[in-house]
């Protein structure tokens, strides 16, 4: 029991996790200091993408998964609705280089844009 519980906040944990990777520098308009916890987790996002990783979460999922007695995403809000996004079906090593460069490439533009509100806020 407790199992699931803990593979289902596994999977709420990646979703948030992965939202963070594409959108959190924008966090960085808000505070500095998040650039320092973000461009590692942008880092690591966009090599699990590039180099076709998979995440240790989701081996940690899996495992809590099979230690509850569940052999799949059968039924359930968490299943249904976030399953699909985290793990897309069709999900090919070139589509994850497009997501990788995806990521990639709105990082820069708000870090580019960050830079320059911190560049006009100096001047």
């Amino acid at each position: 029991m407790y199992s699931l519980f803990l593979a289902n906040l596994v999977l709420i944990l990646h979703a948030l996790f992965i939202v963070f990777v594409i959108f959190g520098g924008l966090l960085a308009l808000w505070s500095r200091r998040v650039i320092w916890i973000h461009l590692p987790c942008a880092v690591w996002g966009i090599l699990i993408e590039f180099r076709g990783w998979i995440c240790p979460l989701t081996y940690l999922e899996n495992d809590l998964r099979e230690a509850a007695g569940v052999s799949g995403y059968s039924g359930g809000f968490i299943e249904h609705y976030l399953t699909p996004i985290i793990y897309p079906p069709g999900l090919t090593q070139e589509i994850q280089i497009l997501l990788g460069i995806s990521v990639v490439f709105i990082n820069l533009l708000v870090y580019s844009y960050v830079g320059w509100r911190w560049h006009r806020y100096r001047t």
